[in-house]
């Protein structure tokens, strides 16, 4: 009796194993709704450069501007963020030593002037005379001299006024481009010395003329070329692409942890009404050259298999692996060089 219980329990597990296996085989074949697919379609792509980068004034979009004479600092006129023109005063030194410098000067060539004058008309009394046989040709020789020499002494004297009115005008001093003021390293009733270099007044940017500086790495730097163009974000505005072309390669690398990068420079195109401000983080992309019309599929379809790389097509709504030939790779996409035709559909994820 035990004996038929036990082959009538074994015979209904191996139904219940057989009945539940079959129902699971529908699933792991069903329709294609459980697969995402996409087809083989042919856009146009670029090979691009990724780098980071970071904002930097032009040569000349940042100068800092000093004083060229010595003297106590009478009045600063401008202040940090100030916007400044081309020629306007942003300082003044006290100018009373040097206005009395210019003032000598002045004088001096008045009286140069006036010395002349009289050298002249001598001169010509003296000529009119040897005419008539009144004096010696020695006068003559005497009258002529003198001329010449206060001649040269209001050439002279013009000189020293020329440069005693430039050292006046150096008390003022102005802006040499048009720009923010970005520091100001000198106060009202300091005295500075210009005996070597010219003490920094303020130091002035020029945010209309900023470039970025891109760090490629050296595996990508022999791709890149001068008047390619590029994009490239700032954190402070992530969802505005700024343009950009290569404008020139630094031949020297910059070497930091062992990482070697060479700097390229952007020239940028528009600056979209934003304000873009030195030191800003930028995320640069390259682009090196485009592809018009080429086969392309989403890069997350491809599969790598000792070292082949394979996709899978849906064939009779099954799913068939196929070994594909890859070429660029640009924005999530890659290109099909030969496996895949125009129109077919493939499996991007299961």
């Amino acid at each position: 009796m035990k004996k038929k219980y036990y082959i009538t329990a074994a015979a209904l597990i191996i139904i219940l194993i057989f009945i539940f296996g079959y129902s699971l085989l529908p699933d792991n074949q069903e329709s294609t709704d459980q697969y995402q697919t996409t087809l083989v379609t042919r856009r146009d792509i670029a090979s691009s450069v990724l780098a980071t980068g970071i904002i930097k004034p032009m040569v000349g979009a940042e100068v800092r501007v000093g004083s060229r004479v010595s003297g106590l600092v009478k009045n600063i006129y401008a202040n940090v963020g100030d916007y400044v023109k081309k020629g306007q005063i942003i300082a003044e030194l006290e100018p009373s030593e040097l206005q009395a410098k210019y003032n000598q000067a002045y004088a001096n060539w008045q009286n140069a002037l006036a010395n002349f004058e009289y050298a002249k008309l001598d001169l010509e009394r003296q000529k009119s005379l040897i005419k008539q046989n009144y004096i010696s040709q020695d006068q003559v020789d005497l009258a002529e001299k003198s001329f010449e020499v206060n001649k040269a002494q209001v050439e002279q004297a013009k000189a020293n006024l020329e440069y005693a009115k430039i050292q006046l005008d150096y008390t003022k001093i102005t802006a040499p481009i048009t720009g923010i003021v970005a520091s100001v390293s000198t106060q009202e009733g300091e005295t500075v010395a210009a005996s070597f270099t010219a003490p920094t007044f303020v130091t002035i940017i020029d945010l209309e003329r900023l470039e970025v500086w891109a760090y490629v790495d050296e595996t990508d730097i022999g791709r890149i070329r001068e008047e390619q163009t590029a994009t490239f974000t700032v954190d402070t505005y992530p969802d505005t692409d700024f343009a950009g072309v290569v404008t020139a390669i630094y031949p020297k690398a910059v070497i930091q942890d062992n990482v070697v990068n060479y700097v390229v420079t952007l020239k940028i195109i528009e600056h979209k009404d934003k304000i873009l401000r030195p030191e800003m983080t930028a995320n640069v992309t390259v682009y090196l050259e485009a592809r018009k019309g080429v086969l392309t599929i989403p890069l997350s379809a491809i599969k790598r298999e000792r070292g082949e790389r394979f996709v899978t097509v849906l064939q009779n709504e099954q799913p068939v692996s196929r070994k594909v030939k890859t070429g660029w790779t640009s924005n999530g996409l890659i290109e099909i060089i030969s496996g895949l035709k125009e129109g077919e559909t493939i499996i991007i994820s299961e």
